[in-house]
Parts: structure tokens; sequence; C-alpha cells
């Protein structure tokens, strides 16, 4: 049996602890619907959103100018600056799913949220490296429209 060969997401060669911008997108399993309706202040939506800030706190090299919790993913743009131990942003991505999946396992123990399958997170993330002002504005636009355009998103799926 032949096995389907995995295409690499990171871009290959590229230092991902450089000093930048980067948007990314992480995705639910099987892009389940765990996060509420768009723009509903669900208990699941707001335990991404501390979550996700007290992560970015964790790596005082990065911040996060703007992010966006939809129903079946999220979206960022992180900023990397210069640190002496500057981290990833794989790292700091699988840091937030590991906290929000920890937090989100408890809401379920508590009865407050749904069992979920397997896992919260799919495998990965989707990345891009912003590499002019110009970009950062279309990427900071797309995410604030993002919840508007719901019905036409790539990652919709109803519910």
């Amino acid at each position: 049996m032949k096995l389907l060969k995995r295409k690499p997401n990171r871009l290959k060669g590229y230092d991902y602890s450089k000093n930048g911008a980067y948007f990314i997108t992480i995705c639910t399993y099987n892009r389940e619907i765990l996060f509420g309706n768009v723009g509903e202040d669900s208990i699941s939506s707001r335990m991404i959103d501390v979550t996700f800030n007290q992560t970015i706190e964790e790596y005082s090299e990065s911040i996060c100018e703007k992010y966006i919790i939809m129903p079946n993913h999220f979206h960022a743009i992180i900023f990397i600056g210069q640190a002496e131990s500057a981290h990833t942003i794989s790292e700091i991505v699988q840091a937030f799913k590991r906290h929000s999946t920890v937090e989100y396992i408890k809401l379920v123990k508590q009865g407050v949220l749904p069992p979920f399958e397997k896992r919260i997170w799919q495998r990965s993330f989707h990345d891009h490296i912003i590499r002019n002002e110009q970009k950062y504005q279309e990427i900071w636009e797309y995410i604030d429209k993002n919840a508007l355009k719901w019905e036409e998103d790539c990652f919709y799926k109803k519910q």
C-alpha cells in the first residue's frame, strides 16, 4: 500500500524565528463547529480569546494586533520581534493549541461544553509570511471582514 506524501506546510529554508509578521490560520479537527456562531459571545469563543492572549503574553517577543475566532477556525496576525531566544511561529501556535485543548477539556468535564471527536485542532496550521505593508493591510482587512463573509468562506460549514 502506497501512502500519500504530506505536502510541507512551511516555506523551505525560511527561519520562522526571524522578526516579522505572520498570518496564521488554525482549523478545528474536521472543521467541526466548536466556537459558537459568528459574532456570538459563547463560552468556547471566550475561552479561546483568553487562552490566545495568555499564550501571546508568554512569548514576550511576540504581539498580535488582529485576530478573529470563527466557528471552526482562527485567524491571526502575529509579529515576532527581536529577542535573544526568539521562538518560532510554530512554537507559539503549538503552545496555543495545547493550552486551549487543556481548557476545552476542563469545560467538557464540567459539563459546560459538548465533547469533541478525537481532538480540537487539526494537525499543523496555515501560515503566510507578510512581506510588506500592502499585504499586511489586505490581510488585516480580510480578518476584519471575515465574520461578515462567513457563508462565502472556504472554511464554511453549515450548522
